[in-house]
């Protein structure tokens, strides 16, 4: 527990200030990339602080150019400081709409490149899933985990169909991705920290071959045979 506890008085201000800075650089830079620079700059400084170690392998299958949408197991909250600095290109996040509305945070995140999803019904969020997929097709790569949650033990949970409806409509390559040691460093729901190393492996890309039911149910089990494939036992 007190590993946990220094951390996260340092992870606090540091957060804080690479946040403030990033709000203040989107002002100048409204294509994102000083942003993730930011977001760069606080995954390295986070990681070192825990003592976590982070190792990839196949990003020679991540394309050089042009979007992709990555999807992978999520292990725990140290997956996305992992994922920021072992993505070789720039990337953004989906985000709850709601978070788009608040004064001065929405608008930096919109200019960060961050898309909004609207989760309310049915309805909104299929157009919501429509304007997100332009965004993608217009050149922004995007991550997500398809079980939609931290694992409890390991296993690999079922992958929910929205990422799926998105990735066929946005209709560019899927590059499936596999995260290990995570959850030893930081167990869901557990105040604990642990040093460590968390290894993730990027597979080929699949391209989505339509945008039916039966593509999209062939596109989400080509993806999770992918991620389970390299999930290790313990």
């Amino acid at each position: 527990m007190w590993r946990a506890l220094f951390f996260f008085v340092f992870f606090a201000p540091l957060t804080g200030g690479c946040s403030i800075v990033a709000i203040i650089g989107t002002l100048f830079d409204a294509t994102g990339s000083f942003a993730h620079g930011c977001a760069r700059f606080w995954s390295r400084n986070a990681l070192a602080l825990a003592r976590v170690k982070v190792t990839a392998t196949g990003t020679e299958h991540i394309p050089l150019e042009g979007p992709v949408i990555y999807m992978g197991n999520h292990q725990s909250n140290f997956d996305i400081l992992a994922l920021t600095i072992a993505i070789p290109r720039r990337f953004s996040w989906l985000a709850k709409e709601e978070l788009f509305r608040v004064p001065f945070f929405g608008g930096a995140m919109r200019r960060a490149g961050y898309i909004p999803l609207d989760r309310s019904d049915g309805r909104q969020a299929l157009k919501s899933i429509d304007k997100a997929a332009g965004r993608i097709r217009e050149g922004v790569s995007v991550v997500l985990f398809p079980e939609g949650t931290r694992t409890h033990d390991g296993t690999l949970l079922p992958f929910k169909k929205g990422g799926f409806i998105l990735a066929s409509r946005a209709a560019v390559p899927v590059v499936p991705f596999t995260i290990n040691g995570s959850r030893g460093i930081n167990p869901r729901n557990r105040f604990a920290l642990y040093p460590g190393r968390i290894s993730i492996t990027f597979c080929p890309p699949v391209q989505p071959d339509g945008t039916g039911n039966p593509a999209r149910e062939l596109l989400r089990e080509q993806v999770r045979t992918a991620v389970e494939r390299g999930v290790e036992r313990v």
